[in-house]
């Protein structure tokens, strides 16, 4: 009800849309299939269940352009951020992509999808729409808990190794940490975890409007009680046609699409405005609200813990007034951090104390460029020298 809303109240903002424009990235209104089709990689989809019944699409990468399937090829899981999907791992195209670069450097890419978003919308028994408070009755910890472990679960027992690697932008680091400290037994599975923007303490967050919002958590909250809102962001073709229409090279609402990007993410022109289109394409992919509410706890706290659900109902789920520590000495396995100066979701501060406290930190590594913010660690023009290149070679050397 609510998402519909949002977008009759958009419509009567804009007035009349105009006819999408004649100038386009070629690669704008494709999802993660017909990208990577394009490209010539094959890709496959797989589906896997969580304890909890949620059914999670992976998309699976065997091979790159020029490798056979013959040889034996080392599993790679990467994990998207907060309102991502898999896509995120491909749209740069060969050359330049993560992903892609990885299949033809010789990996068994598998790309997933939280609960939730575009490709994960299903479960057992619960259905998104009409069952919508239950469905989406979950936050980063259930992402972590259930989601990445049956993903990792699946992998192995599909490609018959002992071990994966693991690349995570953002809550894609988020939802490792909650795993391997919550799950301790799963760091045995992991060769190497390299987080590109780790997030798990956020109490020095740089972005100004992201912070004001989450000091007016408790009115936030009683808001999203009131009206009863449990999906957030899902992707429509709508939003497709509109990043088309107003983000393209020829639109004169350009530099705003690019400015959103910016005050978000920290200001840079490291993401080709041309390539705005593509990102909203598929982005964003659909969460729920409780993520956020949950980041926004972690904001304010300073801490990094499960869910709050204030002092009574802690009782009840955890048998103590304040929710749970996440325990990061029990990340034992082999961890590579990549950061930014100038990332506005991801403190340097809070970083350095995630660092200080990993076991079995190999590597802690400031990405060399000083506006290099969060979203550069996806799209940035430079993505290859700055950070791509020094990822496949710590996976390499592992």
């Amino acid at each position: 009800m609510y998402r519909f809303g949002a977008i009759l109240l958009l419509v009567g903002s804009i007035g009349t849309i105009p006819l999408k424009p004649e100038f386009l990235h070629p690669d704008a209104g494709l999802d993660i299939i017909e990208l990577v089709q394009k490209y010539g990689y094959p890709i496959e989809s797989h589906q896997v269940q969580t304890e909890d019944g949620y059914l999670l699409t992976l998309h699976r990468i065997p091979r790159g352009l020029n490798n056979t399937l013959e040889t034996t090829r080392p599993p790679v899981l990467l994990m998207h951020g907060l309102l991502s999907s898999s896509v995120d791992w491909v749209n740069m195209g060969p050359g330049t992509a993560l992903g892609l670069l990885l299949a033809d450097n010789g990996y068994d890419v598998w790309l997933g999808n939280q609960r939730g978003s575009t490709w994960s919308r299903k479960h057992q028994t619960l259905d998104p729409d009409t069952d919508a408070e239950k469905f989406f009755n979950f936050s980063f910890h259930e992402i972590g808990y259930f989601d990445i472990p049956a993903k990792i679960d699946y992998i192995l027992d599909t490609t018959g190794q002992e071990k994966i690697f693991y690349v995570g932008h953002s809550q894609g680091t988020t939802v490792f940490f909650v795993m391997a400290s919550e799950r301790p037994e799963y760091n045995a599975k992991i060769r190497l975890m390299s987080a590109l923007a780790p997030i798990a303490y956020m109490g020095h967050l740089p972005n100004p409007l992201i912070f004001q919002v989450a000091e007016h958590y408790d009115v936030i909250n009683t808001l999203v009680e009131i009206l009863h809102i449990h999906e957030f962001l899902p992707h429509y073709d709508f939003i497709t046609e509109l990043g088309e229409t107003f983000c393209s090279n020829s639109s004169d609402y350009r530099d705003a699409c690019y400015w959103i990007l910016n005050i978000i993410a920290g200001f840079d022109s490291e993401v080709d405005p041309d390539f705005i289109p593509v990102i909203t394409s598929n982005a964003p992919a659909g969460s729920c609200i409780k993520q956020f509410l949950h980041y926004f706890q972690e904001i304010k706290s300073s801490n990094f813990s499960q869910y709050d659900y204030g002092e009574d109902e802690n009782d009840a789920h955890y048998g103590q007034k304040t929710p749970p520590l996440y325990d990061t000495s029990k990340i034992t396995a082999p961890v590579s951090l990549h950061y930014a100066s100038n990332d506005w979701l991801a403190a340097l501060e809070d970083v350095e104390r995630l660092k200080n406290e990993l076991p079995n930190l190999v590597n802690a590594k400031l990405v060399p460029f000083d506006h290099f913010n969060h979203l550069d660690f996806l799209w940035a023009r430079h993505v290859v020298p700055y950070l791509n290149n020094d990822v496949i070679e710590e996976i390499k050397s592992n």
